[in-house]
């Protein structure tokens, strides 16, 4: 295909099961376009053709209506023979998707900018009657650092509108309580979408988990959120706080305007700042590589290990643990050695990649500590709280339980043939 209309192809960026998207030529606007066309066959179906029509009309009808420089213009809408298609601003780089895996989260502030960037441009979209209904990370373009555009209007609310809006509209692990269960909406839907995206960004995890969408509907409706910092460490607990109001499930809990969200967020940013970073990012991946706790992760696992732990240094003769102290967190040693001592005698000496305190989740309670843990020198250490693991995806958890087994059985095996040496010492016979 050469041409769409007057639109010259320069390539396609993208096919989905209804439509395919180009890079263009406007020739008379001398500027680069981009061409959503919804094929021909695909709005002739006669299950689904009707509904892909509405999509598109709602689409088209905001040609020209939205001017926002964090909000994708839309130029010109036509039907022709070759199907119907969207003429749209050309938006350089992709979607956020990328930025809500583990292993490329995007630094809190940065996370904190775009979000606000979007509440900007959803509260314009507000004000000119529009509430978006469809906002997910694939429907949110990033350029440069932070510059962000919002997408595909398709499945928008005109609230002015009288006509019959299409139902079902939406990707339900962004969904709203209230938009699952078909009542009446305003644009505190979107706001508690923004919410999962938010979650998502701090933290590489939906903030419901599910194996179907049944599961997940449940979950939004009746389950309370955990708090991103359980995922992320470094999360300021100012904003737990705003992704708990931006996703509470009674709206009149819920931010009450696109402004409030944005405040919250500006004086989180204004107030943030950068903690010094302990270890490099990239040298903990690479120290968590290197470590035989950590042998059987997935690349996957060990970026949400780093998401969930938080890494210090502790000069010689430190306590990392002290006897008879209550816990709920584990240690992994990524470099130097530790001493455990119980009532003032040393029963072990632990090095670089073992694991303590593991028992403190194992027990799947709040721990006493039955002995000390000094530092014999310089050390760094990898501390994991239960309650950040439990909220880890079912694969790093299980990669996890599969490290302490294997350690458990090394450690009874080191102490029958201890046992077995202290007996034959003893001249004693066990058979």
């Amino acid at each position: 295909m050469e041409k769409i209309g007057k639109y010259e192809i320069i390539k396609e960026l993208g096919k989905g099961a209804t439509s395919e998207v180009y890079l263009a030529n406007d020739v008379f606007a001398s500027r680069q376009v981009a061409i959503k066309l919804v094929r021909a066959d695909v709005l002739g179906d006669k299950d689904h053709g009707k509904r892909f029509h509405k999509l598109f009309l709602t689409e088209a009808s905001l040609a020209g209506k939205l001017s926002h420089p964090h909000i994708v213009s839309i130029f010109d809408a036509v039907v022709d023979e070759q199907g119907s298609y969207l003429v749209m601003e050309y938006v350089e780089g992709g979607t956020l998707e990328p930025f809500t895996q583990p292993e490329s989260l995007l630094p809190v502030s940065r996370v904190i900018e775009i979000i606000f960037k979007c509440c900007k441009a959803l509260d314009y979209a507000h004000r000119h009657g529009i509430i978006h209904r469809d906002i997910k990370p694939a429907n949110i373009l990033l350029t440069g650092e932070s510059d962000i555009k919002i997408s595909d209007f398709g499945a928008a609310l005109t609230i002015a509108s009288e006509t019959t809006q299409v139902s079902g509209i939406g990707s339900p692990a962004y969904m709203s309580p209230e938009q699952l269960q078909e009542q009446s909406l305003n644009h505190q839907t979107d706001i508690f979408s923004l919410g999962v995206v938010l979650y998502q960004m701090l933290t590489g995890a939906l903030p419901f988990k599910a194996t179907n969408n049944y599961s997940m509907v449940y979950q939004i409706i009746h389950v309370d959120v955990p708090p991103p910092s359980l995922l992320r460490p470094e999360t300021p607990s100012a904003v737990d706080i705003i992704v708990r109001r931006a996703m509470e499930k009674e709206i009149t809990k819920r931010f009450q305007t696109w402004e409030e969200f944005a405040q919250a967020l500006a004086n989180t940013f204004n107030n943030l700042q950068k903690p010094e970073e302990v270890v490099p990012e990239a040298e903990k991946f690479n120290t968590l590589r290197r470590l035989e706790f950590f042998r059987t992760f997935s690349d996957v696992d060990l970026w949400q290990v780093l998401r969930i732990s938080n890494w210090a240094r502790y000069s010689t003769n430190s306590s990392v643990i002290k006897e008879g102290d209550i816990g709920t967190a584990f240690y992994v040693i990524a470099a130097g050695e530790v001493k455990v001592i119980k009532q003032g005698k040393l029963l072990n000496i632990l090095r670089t990649g073992e694991c303590f305190g593991e028992m403190a989740y194992l027990g799947k309670r709040s721990y006493q500590r039955t002995a000390s843990v000094i530092s014999v020198n310089d050390i760094t250490i990898i501390e994991v709280g239960a309650d950040s693991l439990a909220q880890a995806t079912e694969s790093c958890k299980h990669a996890f339980n599969a490290a302490f087994l294997e350690l458990l059985v090394g450690r009874l095996e080191a102490a029958n043939i201890r046992l077995s040496q202290l007996l034959l010492d003893r001249n004693i016979s066990i058979f």
